[in-house]
């Protein structure tokens, strides 16, 4: 398997003196997603978790919803010309009964490491209907205090940021602001995928009562992925999407965005916030 991050050798310039020096990467390779040995999906990633990022992939297309629906993800072997393994190309196969969605060539979709979920055949098919309905009885409840620190613990948590500086990070926290789990990988939404597949594999979708913290914008496809795993609060660094907010609002996720320091904006979702209210001006 490939490794997480590779040695290049850079020309480094400080103050006008010039120098040579090995600098550390992070690793970037396509993964191949088959589905019961049909190619689905080709994405760029940092490789680790692989079958985790498969099958949260999964989750958040709708074709997974349980450990129950899984049967097993394999590495494919003979995916090279002289019949070696490349461990870029995993086949998830469901378990006997689970329905799988109307697959074609239109809904075959290429990922990059950036953008997210690119080549929907149009906005309407992304927004699939979850079977993890948000449905936090009682409502999860936590301050802007508990949010503010959530930053400077997902970054404390990104070990393979610290020697490349190139990756992005999810992590889940329960409602004390406990780490729950935290992935990296070149894709931010790879690393979503990651911890909603470790999650499913570990039987606890739902994720009922955490929140989801992502460096980076929250874009449309990060929105999705939370809702798929019944996800209440997504927190983000910087600016979520229009089209993260309407979803938002629209299946009743809390978005919060520019979480930075003290200061952030809640874009939907505010009743899971314990605001206090301002004083009263003059």
């Amino acid at each position: 398997m490939g490794r997480v991050t590779e040695r290049r050798k850079v020309v480094r310039i400080r103050d006008g003196v010039v120098s040579t020096r090995p600098d550390t990467l992070v690793t970037e390779e396509p993964l191949e997603i088959r589905l019961n040995g049909k190619p689905l999906a080709i994405t760029m990633r940092t490789p680790g978790d692989d079958f985790a990022l498969a099958v949260g992939f999964l989750v958040s297309e709708g074709v997974l919803a349980t450990a129950s629906d899984l049967r097993n993800v394999v590495y494919c072997a003979g995916a090279t010309a002289d019949g070696g393994n490349t461990y870029n190309v995993v086949d998830v196969q469901t378990a006997p009964g689970v329905r799988i969605p109307d697959i074609t060539l239109e809904r075959n979709v290429y990922t990059t490491s950036s953008c997210g979920l690119c080549g929907k055949a149009s906005l309407d098919a992304v927004r699939t209907t979850t079977r993890h309905p948000i449905a936090d009885s009682p409502p999860l409840l936590v301050t802007p205090e508990l949010l503010a620190g959530l930053p400077d613990r997902l970054r404390a948590s990104q070990r393979v940021f610290d020697r490349t500086g190139g990756l992005h990070a999810a992590a889940l926290f329960d409602e004390e602001g406990e780490l729950l789990d935290v992935r990296e990988d070149v894709g931010r939404h790879n690393a979503v995928d990651k911890l909603v597949g470790r999650a499913l594999q570990g039987g606890n979708l739902p994720l009922s009562r955490t929140v989801l913290m992502v460096s980076g914008r929250a874009s449309f496809e990060l929105a999705q992925k939370a809702v798929m795993a019944g996800i209440p609060l997504l927190a983000a660094v910087s600016a979520p999407s229009s089209l993260a907010v309407d979803l938002a609002a629209e299946t009743g996720l809390t978005l919060v965005g520019f979480l930075r320091g003290t200061s952030m904006n809640v874009y939907a979702g505010e009743d899971r916030i314990a605001l206090r209210a301002a004083a009263p001006q003059g």
